[in-house]
């Protein structure tokens, strides 16, 4: 992590973060004293855009530099989602009907109604879907570690297989069908906490010592039992982590055997964005982060640079 106080509640910036003090950041910029409104301000569209842009890098990537954010990870331009002119649906609906292909024009004309019902798509945080492909944000995101911070140091130390191998580059952006593997050993949350293990080993201790002196010998079926329980695998989720247990449409995971699949890119369609943020998706804050960074984007790429792009699957 970059900064060791990230989480300070004077700034209050969410973060990729399970941490009790990131649900209390997160709880002011989106209901407490901390919302940022631009509808009445005093500061001018600069400091607006500057702020807007603060928010969103604190959040998505902010183990990032910046100019490495804005050369490889910022895209050239956003998807275009204005309505096209279209032939009406009255005009072609004789043809339809003599064609025999009234089931297809009734989907038209639902989709339609669904489109104008829930308005153009929230392309805006499309921004950020290179971070996403992220092997370290598609870990956090397929709730394998508590922090994006934590899933950097699984892959730095090596405990992250992907498509089988061992792979050591946080940086590598996933490929649609890639599978990463995180080994369970390495797995906070399936492990005993240290005052509990400890507590345990005396308490057994203590309960064989007093078997022995008092009891006569179990039975093998007990003891068989006793040990198929103890031989479960333990699940301990930190404090006040269901609001951030959720799967992202494009990751497959399977948890019996700590791995994921990156089924594709994600996207977004109307009245719905794919990529998770604290954010109104097509709210002021992403309009304006994307206002900022179409002005400041550095697109030359020299031969050096180009050597130094982090690694991209396609």
């Amino acid at each position: 992590m970059r900064d060791a106080n990230a989480f300070a509640f004077r700034r209050a910036l969410p973060r990729m973060s399970w941490s009790v003090r990131n649900l209390f950041n997160l709880w002011q910029r989106s209901l407490g004293n901390k919302v940022i409104t631009f509808n009445n301000t005093s500061k001018s569209l600069f400091q607006q855009r500057w702020t807007a842009k603060a928010l969103m890098r604190a959040y998505h990537g902010d183990f990032i530099n910046e100019k490495i954010f804005k050369r490889w990870y910022l895209p050239a331009t956003l998807p275009d989602v204005r309505p096209r002119n279209r032939t009406p649906v009255s005009d072609t609906l004789a043809l339809d009907d003599y064609a025999g292909r009234n089931e297809q024009l009734e989907r038209a004309i639902r989709r339609k109604e669904e489109e104008d019902r829930k308005g153009l798509a929230p392309v805006g945080s499309l921004m950020m879907a290179e971070v996403e492909r992220r092997i370290d944000v598609f870990i956090f995101r397929c709730c394998f570690t508590h922090s994006v911070y934590e899933a950097r140091r699984l892959v730095i130390h090596g405990h992250v297989l992907l498509n089988g191998r061992k792979h050591t580059n946080a940086n590598t952006r996933l490929a649609p069908g890639d599978m990463v593997s995180v080994d369970p050993a390495s797995i906070s949350f399936l492990q005993e906490p240290a005052n509990v293990k400890d507590s345990r080993a005396q308490n057994t201790d203590k309960n064989t010592a007093d078997t022995t002196e008092q009891s006569p010998p179990r039975s093998p079926e007990n003891a068989v039992e006793k040990n198929s329980t103890e031989k479960l695998t333990p699940f301990n989720l930190p404090p006040y982590a269901s609001p951030f247990i959720f799967l992202p449409a494009y990751a497959e995971v399977s948890f019996p055997t700590c791995s994921a699949v990156y089924v594709r890119h994600p996207t977004a369609r109307p009245g719905y964005s794919e990529i998770p943020t604290p954010y109104d998706a097509d709210g002021e804050i992403v309009r304006l982060a994307w206002e900022w960074y179409s002005k400041r984007r550095p697109r030359n790429r020299s031969k050096s640079q180009l050597a130094r792009m982090p690694e991209n699957r396609h």
